[in-house]
């Protein structure tokens, strides 16, 4: 029922009966019936064919969007809007120009009551973590893609969002690069616990990153199956198990 928090101890993301629909010339029901949970300091990565709803149903959950049925509870309240509990990371880097590094990192604290060494203090913490110290007094369009990205993680997690939500952060950079910013990603995970929502439609980045991989299927966007991913990390691309994985999601999509 909306405006009914969850029990303590609950999953962190509820995802309940979401529906997304489109009014215009021609209806267009995204989403229908979509359900999933996401427990506290889980990585789960939302994947699908083209058309499924995955950013639709992202920008949902980040509060960009409203949904027509159901409703999303981000540690038992309801989402009616965008928020500091929520660090957003896109595939377009949205960096400001016209700030350095840590200028970027620092924007959300900005809207914070923190004293300027609070500040300050947060931006070395959060730079040091994604490996950028060094270029803190750097501006954007020096930077390769992949450390504009890192600076967008680091500027998602500066105001300590309780989940993260990814949408295709690396579909931009070339291979090498997404294999690093993976191994630097699943490092930020494990060091500070957030719960991660990642969206994707790289399934072998999916079974790379994920503890659980929720599998969209199109018209209307709907979950058709939740693949758990109990494989050890680090995770080798050429492992059997691995290998295996990556086919069995591919044969969900192909359906």
């Amino acid at each position: 029922m909306a405006g009914v928090s969850d029990p303590a101890g609950s999953p962190k993301v509820v995802v309940d009966d979401v529906g997304k629909r489109f009014e215009g010339r021609q209806t267009v029901q995204a989403l229908e019936g979509v359900s999933f949970a996401v427990e506290d300091g889980e990585f789960v990565c939302i994947v699908g064919p083209s058309g499924c709803g995955k950013t639709t149903l992202f920008r949902i959950i980040a509060g960009l969007e409203t949904p027509t049925s159901g409703e999303v509870r981000l540690a038992g309240k309801p989402v009616v809007g965008p928020g500091t509990d929520r660090g957003m990371v896109f595939q377009e880097y949205g960096l400001f120009p016209w700030r350095t590094v840590a200028g970027n990192v620092a924007f959300g604290l900005e809207q914070q009551e923190l004293s300027t060494a609070e500040r300050d203090d947060r931006v070395e913490e959060m730079l040091e973590l994604v490996g950028l110290t060094e270029f803190a007094d750097a501006y954007p369009k020096g930077l390769s893609g992949g450390m504009k990205q890192r600076v967008g993680i680091a500027r998602a997690l500066a105001v300590d969002p309780e989940t993260l939500l990814m949408d295709e952060p690396f579909a931009s950079v070339d291979a090498q690069t997404r294999g690093m910013l993976h191994d630097e990603l699943l490092s930020v995970w494990e060091e500070t616990g957030k719960t991660v929502l990642f969206v994707t439609h790289n399934v072998e980045e999916a079974v790379t990153l994920a503890d659980r991989i929720v599998v969209m299927a199109p018209s209307p966007g709907r979950v058709q199956e939740i693949v758990d991913v109990t494989l050890d990390r680090p995770r080798e691309r050429t492992e059997e198990a691995f290998a295996e994985r990556v086919e069995y999601v591919r044969g969900l999509i192909s359906e």
